[in-house]
């Protein structure tokens, strides 16, 4: 079982869309779990692509095709969940913000929200404050995730949630990435900090009280 996660691993390091759908599909079919298929292989992968991309060894091209291998990996088992009695956790609308290309983070999110029984919607990167609103409005949301990887776009994530306060909306807002700390969410008034993947599970969970 081993060697299947570490292929799994591989396709997001190599950026192969084609082959990690293939290693999901083969997973699933010898009877892997999909959340351990998730969370022991491919966000391994995305986890490794992310540390290269830090120190320099990759670049964005390369990151953007892996977290595409990522999106092509998750859609396989979420359509195995979808497919089961399993109901879902809640509906998240998620994206990374206004003026911020950075996805690798959210795409390691979306891999264990979607690995843990959440119906999951990616806005994708340089997502303007309207477009979550708008966004969650379309797909009936319980909660916005909002990442922000830089000090410079912090600001959207205020944006989005004086909205919310504004208009008296019924979303439940997380924010996450580098630079952010519980003390930021605090100060915009967001009702969770996600220090990490596993974090946002975990506060998204006790947000919805599941």
């Amino acid at each position: 079982m081993a060697d299947i996660y570490q292929e799994a691993a591989d396709t997001i390091v190599n950026a192969n869309r084609a082959g990690a759908e293939e290693v999901a599909q083969r997973a699933l079919d010898s009877g892997i779990a999909p959340g351990d298929i998730m969370q022991n292989g491919f966000v391994k992968g995305i986890q490794e692509v992310g540390e290269l991309f830090e120190s320099g060894e990759v670049f964005l091209p390369e990151l953007m095709m892996s977290a595409d291998a990522m999106a092509g990996a998750t859609e396989v088992p979420n359509a195995a969940l979808e497919g089961g009695a399993a109901e879902s956790k809640g509906r998240i609308v998620i994206g990374t913000v206004q003026g911020d290309v950075h996805d690798i983070g959210k795409a390691i999110v979306i891999a264990y929200l979607k690995a843990n029984g959440f119906d999951v919607t990616d806005l994708g990167r340089d997502v303007a404050a309207a477009t979550f609103i708008a966004k969650a409005k379309e797909n009936n949301a319980d909660v916005i995730g909002m990442s922000a990887l830089l000090t410079t776009t912090m600001e959207e994530q205020r944006k989005v949630v004086k909205t919310i306060k504004e208009e008296g909306l019924p979303y439940k807002t997380v924010v996450g990435g580098a630079p952010c700390t519980q003390r930021w969410a605090d100060q915009i008034g967001a009702d969770a900090y996600a220090e990490d993947a596993n974090d946002g599970v975990k506060k998204i969970e006790a947000l919805l009280g599941k």
